[in-house]
């Protein structure tokens, strides 16, 4: 048997799902974003699909016309080949040597401060390839289960090296690692553009939140938001303290609805209902928040039943930032919901999301920025 390549074994694996023009392989592996994820990287598709004929693996048909396309299949051999391939890709480990590996064993020749933000770069790619890859298997769904499994796969390595990143920057750094602002590291999500909708993949995240109904004005909303934040900066300082891990506590953020959405326009408050919520780090654990509600208790009383962390799974999203005072907001809604998600092929699929980055006691009305969002799913 002839030992293919990863990129023989990448298009032989294609035409064994179907017949196929040189050019129509180069849509599929496009559209699958099979450039990324395996080592047919910038080869050509006509030479490997030349290697292939040449090891009587692959054969096509002869055209009628001279400049017709030609179409390739996979011969008996092929076939045999392709399974056995097949077989041995998955049951055999093989062992895979990043150059990170070569990368960190020459650490000591970097400057401590260069090194950290090499680190920092690196994580910032992984984060971006894992939302482009989440956004890329939305695009797709539904999805057969065994290539939803590579998505998986593709997925949590990429979740995995970024939690080990997390951990070496806290072993190399020390005390001089940065403080993180989630709204720097997630700019996609919380510093969108205020000119274009934008449609996003939202990766789950950790809230806190508190539920209630009524009147934003009212006691019970304000009680509601002074909990979130004194319950949150324990947390952070417990972070800091323990696990050598700083950061900016992310704004405050909502979500909102009725059981008639006409309320909304005609500004009946008492028949809002809201989730109040400031997202946590992915290392906060159900004892650390336990152990901030427990701090905020000696100075607020009795916490609100619904108080909690809850992992918030919001997906597919069309969102926009609104610059402006907060009851300006409705044409951009309105835009949002009656033009762009039909016109995309959309429908909403949860409750209307805000994230509140100005605080509106120190920055003037006209210049507060809110993000508006709201979840959607394909018709």
């Amino acid at each position: 048997m002839k030992e293919l390549t990863n990129a023989e074994f990448a298009v032989l694996s294609l035409l064994g799902e179907a017949p196929r023009h040189g050019y129509e392989l180069e849509q599929v592996i496009a559209e699958r974003g099979m450039r990324d994820w395996t080592e047919i990287g910038f080869s050509s598709i006509y030479y490997v699909l030349a290697k292939l004929e040449k090891a009587d693996l692959v054969t096509h048909e002869t055209a009628a016309h001279p400049k017709a396309a030609k179409v390739f299949s996979p011969t008996e051999a092929g076939y045999r080949t392709l399974a056995d391939r097949t077989r041995e890709a998955i049951a055999e480990p093989h062992p895979v040597y990043p150059s990170i590996l070569l990368g960190m064993a020459n650490w000591p020749a970097l400057r401590l401060v260069d090194g950290l933000a090499a680190l920092k770069a690196r994580r910032t790619a992984i984060v971006e390839n894992i939302g482009r890859i989440a956004g890329r298997r939305t695009e797709q769904e539904p999805l057969p289960d065994f290539v939803d499994t590579l998505f998986e796969f593709s997925i949590g390595q990429l979740e995995a090296e970024r939690e080990w990143i997390d951990g070496a920057l806290i072993s190399l750094g020390g005390k001089t690692m940065d403080k993180v602002d989630f709204k720097k590291t997630l700019k996609h999500l919380y510093r969108p553009s205020a000119k274009e909708f934008a449609i996003v993949e939202v990766p789950k995240m950790r809230f806190i939140m508190v539920d209630g109904h009524g009147d934003p004005g009212a006691d019970s909303y304000q009680r509601a938001v002074e909990w979130l934040y004194s319950a949150s900066y324990p947390i952070k300082f417990m972070s800091k303290k323990e696990l050598g891990r700083d950061y900016i506590v992310p704004p405050m953020e909502g979500l909102w609805w009725a059981d008639d959405t006409n309320v909304f326009a005609d500004g009946e408050r008492d028949s809002w209902q809201w989730t109040m919520m400031i997202m946590q780090p992915d290392w906060v654990t159900q004892e650390m928040f336990e152990t901030g509600v427990a701090k905020a208790e000696k100075k607020l009383g009795t916490p609100p039943e619904t108080l909690r962390l809850e992992l918030f799974d919001e997906g597919l999203s069309v969102q926009i930032m609104h610059i402006g005072p907060y009851a300006d907001e409705g044409q951009t809604i309105a835009r949002m919901h009656q033009e762009f998600i039909p016109a995309n092929g959309l429908v909403e699929n949860g409750h209307h999301h805000e994230i509140y980055l100005g605080d509106p006691r120190r920055t003037a009305p006209e210049k507060l920025k809110t993000v508006l969002r709201h979840p959607v799913r394909k018709v």
